[in-house]
């Protein structure tokens, strides 16, 4: 692993190889759902939370293969979300990584079981004992319980439900915060702590990862707002310009372009500031938070 790129690739691997032997269909009857989650797993991406896992656990342990059934559950509640997001009730997104979105291949009520079947594929890899049989019970435990709150009505679920429901309502910075701190930010946040909380971290350690990953959460979702309005279709994979056709609650909308890419790099800023306790053992995670802010799609 020389540099991040390495690193993003390496992990991308463990994971896609840990769920092709997991995302097996069990039935005839079911096949046509098996087709529609493998879809959208391997139809490509950054593996950002996932690679995030393998970055917090290796701050403290080596043998990343102990922590990839905690990666591969993160990633495919990621993909359940999109899956979901793109729906016509939701973001109505017909291009998704550069492919037909979930719906538009399959059907939607197809889209929307390929998405439940992900879900809770998360929580049966992360609950079977039978992968990284060493990590303790206790751990495993947590490690469920904040992964399940990040999903659902406290994060991610809940800031989808803000952000559906604010369209064309006035913006504000409180609203704002709301929907990116929840739809985005916990999630990735969830990761870093997935990764130290399998090493085994001290709380303190712990609690600077947590406020570490927060922050990068944040710096990431004011860079897709951003994106969506000076990138375009062919390098995002998906339709631009969608936020602002559908009065969405943003940072460019409530900071302006410009302060939309100060508030990146002040989240940054103090996302690094965290990390100063690890010193250079947390190299690998600031040149995630580089590439955070760096990307272009």
């Amino acid at each position: 692993m020389n540099n991040i790129v390495d690193f993003f690739k390496d992990c991308s691997k463990k994971v896609e190889v840990f769920l092709d032997g997991c995302l097996l269909n069990s039935s005839v009857f079911t096949a046509g759902l098996n087709e529609g989650m493998r879809y959208s797993v391997f139809a490509g991406g950054k593996r950002l939370r996932p690679t995030l896992v393998y970055a917090s656990y290796g701050l403290f342990k080596k043998d990343y293969d102990v922590v990839t059934p905690f990666a591969a559950a993160i990633e495919v509640v990621h993909t359940y979300s999109l899956i979901h997001d793109d729906l016509p009730a939701m973001d109505n997104d017909d291009m998704r990584r550069g492919k037909p979105s979930n719906h538009k291949a399959f059907g939607e009520a197809e889209a929307i079981l390929a998405g439940d079947g992900l879900l809770t594929k998360a929580f049966e890899i992360m609950s079977d004992t039978s992968y990284s049989p060493q990590i303790p019970a206790d751990i495993r435990l947590k490690a469920i319980y904040k992964l399940a709150r990040a999903a659902g009505d406290n994060g991610m679920v809940g800031g989808q439900f803000a952000d559906i429901t604010s369209e064309g309502k006035k913006t504000t910075v409180e609203l704002v915060d709301y929907i990116h701190k929840n739809k985005t930010s916990a999630l990735i946040e969830c990761a870093i702590y997935l990764g130290a909380v399998a090493a085994e971290a001290e709380e303190k350690e712990i609690d600077n990862l947590i406020a570490f990953g927060k922050n990068i959460g944040l710096a990431f979702q004011v860079v897709d707002d951003i994106l969506d309005i000076t990138s375009s279709s062919e390098v995002l994979g998906k339709n631009v310009n969608k936020d602002m056709e559908s009065n969405k609650a943003t940072y460019p909308a409530v900071y302006s372009l410009e302060g939309a890419k100060a508030k990146a790099d002040e989240y940054i800023e103090k996302a690094m500031a965290h990390l100063d306790i690890f010193k250079e053992r947390a190299d690998i995670l600031k040149d995630i938070a580089k590439f955070i802010t760096e990307r272009n799609s």
